[in-house]
């Protein structure tokens, strides 16, 4: 056969079944995509793998030799038909620890399987009877009866181990694997021969056969700062030449002339902290420049986003234009009205007896509104007369049409895809709008660059003066049932003073069981005995127990949109004593006078969701008090997270935690694009220089050659990741 490039498909490379495998179970279909698709870890040959570190529900290949051999008839009750059944059971040991294999009506593996044989064992690990063991696993042997298949596929010190399913095997890989390299020609290398020699990095070809046929740890080491180096500078790159592009793309400046803006300033009844007032500067300067601003503001909880936002959308409306701000949940979008029109006042009532003579209209537009609100605010919004319109999801739809769409701001930008960004944008017709993204959830320095590379990023970090730190604190519920009890004593306690108090659970009760969240987000590490805490039976318990006698109400996503604003409003209003919600009260609710949350079954959110909880009290003048409830054992990951999450509210720190716990993926969009992330070594954490480095020397490239005319390698491997589902996160417009 010729040579094939990394751009060939794997069934002309490969051909037979072990394309169609490859594809089907993990998602590769070309050269590239099986070379770099890199080994999880390397077995040394004679060093057995320690068998204490298996994980039950984990899908393992371990090395390990046979210790025993047992086979035996099962009783009569596991017949079959009439037909007798056998069981093979096997021992084998890392030298320390046991680990049962079983197979069942396979008596003929006792010819192969024999005491002192050591080989590679693939698959899931289970518990019987207090024991871990595999059933029927796949394996592979090293003893001296091995096909020369087998032994050649071994021939190395280092065993790759990939990470493989039930389906497909690590050394039916690893043999695909050998065969591309094998068959592969001439290989441009994509990165420059200026930042090879620069940073030390061994060549494309090198690099991949070192980290798949290594021969050293050196070797393996050195493999892996090459290829991170690789998707470093492909997606800085990417990124560098969205920016040039958008540098190029003519925008309508929105100056101002003073009016709205500085009504609503000089009427503000406190003073811009001065986070708000440099962030506000930055936003002004970006809507006045004759290119879209592209920006995303980031911030403590509670630090005061919305003001900033507010702002900037009215010194688009006294420019002539509209700004609109899409929000992800219709509970959020209605406190979004409610909050920016409570601090309009009279500025929000245009056209209105009243109402200033400087003033716009402010409107909202959600998807269970009545029809004739409803349709009074798509004529607002299609007018012109309402300067500012807030909503959810139904501001998308192609019904809905702007006068002037000058700015679109995107709340937790994280809630959206990219098509539903777009929709919004492509509503200011061919002129684009200026864009604003926010998230109240803290991103380090490292995934913004590597993330959101093509915006500029403003950083809210102080908080209004007077907030009160929140104190957390965990609640062992298994553990200390009492105190649980006190927990509850402590909400009465905070009502009879005036106060209000949150509930929150993982679900709303009443869903199928595959609805149910089965385990907890974060890492997956533990898998619960029970389904999760739901808002209905938590409501009941409490109205019939601890909290009897209180105005206790509940919250939740399916309910109708007109209830769900009135109970917010009540709730506001201090009409309830208690909400039990769901975590659709996670963003942008306010009232000051909730001074205490009970988060039950914490272990099952998220680090970024239980932050996002806690900031929804101690927004007034008496500090808040957060309690997370929790099965977790103590010394367990999901444990562990509850308990980083309560000894901090640094948001920062808490985003590192998060990233931490979480497979990169996840953060960096790969669940949003719906494939696995392009990013196979690189961390964010980890390799902060190396994302630092690649950034400038992407600038460098971009500024100099902006098609990537002189380095083609490069341009094709852009080209590769761009055109991918897994780039999708980049598309931010």
């Amino acid at each position: 056969m010729s040579a094939v490039t990394l751009s060939t498909p794997l069934r002309t490379a490969l051909g037979g079944k072990a394309n169609t495998l490859l594809d089907k179970h993990l998602g590769l279909q070309t050269v590239r995509d099986l070379l770099r698709y890199y080994p999880r870890r390397y077995d040394v040959r004679g060093e057995l793998t320690d068998l204490a570190r298996l994980a039950i529900g984990d899908d393992v290949t371990v090395m390990a030799e046979v210790q025993t051999v047992t086979g035996r008839p099962l009783p009569y009750r596991f017949h079959h038909n009439g037909k007798p059944k056998h069981l093979l059971e096997l021992m084998v040991t890392d030298g320390q620890q046991a680990l049962r294999l079983t197979f069942f009506n396979q008596q003929w593996r006792q010819k192969e399987l024999k005491p002192g044989v050591r080989g590679l064992f693939a698959g899931r690990v289970r518990e019987f009877r207090g024991k871990r063991e595999l059933s029927n696993p796949q394996y592979t042997l090293f003893d001296a009866d091995s096909d020369a298949e087998t032994v050649d596929s071994f021939a190395g010190t280092f065993i790759p181990i990939y990470p493989a399913t039930s389906e497909i095997t690590t050394w039916q890989i690893g043999r695909c694997v050998r065969q591309a390299l094998d068959l592969l020609g001439e290989l441009p290398d994509p990165l420059p021969p200026e930042i090879l020699a620069t940073h030390g990095l061994m060549d494309l070809r090198g690099a991949l056969e070192a980290i798949h046929r290594p021969n050293s740890r050196e070797q393996i080491a050195a493999a892996r700062d090459r290829l991170t180096w690789d998707e470093a500078l492909t997606l800085q790159v990417t990124l560098a030449q969205r920016r040039a592009s958008a540098a190029d793309i003519a925008g309508v400046p929105r100056r101002g002339g003073g009016g709205l803006l500085t009504a609503f300033d000089a009427a503000l009844p406190f003073q811009l902290t001065g986070g708000q007032r440099v962030i506000g500067t930055e936003l002004a300067d970006d809507l006045a420049g004759e290119h879209p601003m592209y920006r995303l503001l980031q911030g403590e909880v509670g630090s005061g986003k919305t003001v900033v936002a507010l702002r900037a959308m009215l010194q688009v409306v006294d420019s002539g234009g509209q700004a609109a701000l899409l929000a992800p949940t219709e509970v959020l979008a209605a406190q979004h009205y409610r909050s920016i029109v409570a601090m309009l006042g009279p500025l929000a009532e245009g056209g209105m007896l009243g109402g200033d003579e400087q003033a716009t209209r402010v409107v909202l537009l959600t998807g269970s509104m009545s029809v004739a609100r409803r349709r009074q605010s798509l004529l607002d919004a299609a007018a012109g007369s309402a300067g500012i319109v807030i909503g959810t999801h139904a501001l998308l739809e192609d019904k809905v049409q702007f006068a002037e769409l000058g700015l679109a701001v995107v709340d937790e930008q994280h809630r959206f895809g990219v098509e539903q960004r777009a929709a919004l944008t492509d509503k200011a017709g061919f002129t684009p709008p200026h864009v604003l993204v926010m998230t109240a959830t803290p991103i380090p320095r490292t995934v913004a660059m590597t993330v959101f590379g093509d915006l500029d990023v403003s950083t809210l970090r102080d908080l209004p003066e007077g907030r009160i730190p929140i104190q957390s604190t965990v609640v062992p519920a298994a553990e200390r049932p009492d105190w649980l009890d006190r927990a509850w004593r402590r909400v009465r306690e905070e009502v009879e003073q005036g106060r209000q108090a949150y509930v929150v659970c993982p679900r709303i009760g009443g869903e199928p069981e595959s609805a149910m969240q089965e385990e907890p987000p974060g890492d997956g590490s533990e898998s619960p005995s029970r389904a999760p805490l739901a808002v209905a039976a938590v409501a009941a318990q409490l109205t019939a127990g601890p909290l009897d006698g209180l105005r206790l109400f509940i919250l939740h996503g399916r309910l109708p949109g007109d209830e769900k604003d009135d109970v917010m409003q009540r709730f506001a209003a201090g009409e309830i004593d208690v909400l039990v919600a769901t975590t659709v009260i996670e963003v942008g609710v306010d009232v000051a006078n909730a001074s205490l949350m009970v988060v039950m079954d914490a272990e099952r959110f998220g680090v970024s969701q239980l932050h996002q909880l806690r900031g929804r009290i101690g927004r007034g003048s008496v500090a808040g008090v957060c309690l997370f409830v929790t099965d977790a054992p103590a010394g367990s990951r999901a444990r562990e997270r509850v308990d980083g999450v309560a000894a901090t509210a640094d948001g920062f720190e808490l985003a590192r935690l998060d990233l931490e716990n979480r497979r990169e993926g996840d953060v960096l969009g790969a669940i949003q694009s719906g494939r696995r992330s392009s990013l196979k070594l690189l961390s964010v954490l980890r390799d902060e220089e190396v994302i630092t480095q690649a950034r400038t020397a992407a600038d460098t490239l971009v500024t100099a050659d902006p098609a990537l005319d002189k380095h083609q390698a490069l341009s094709v491997a852009v080209a590769a990741l761009v055109s991918t589902e897994q780039a999708s996160y980049l598309d931010k417009s």
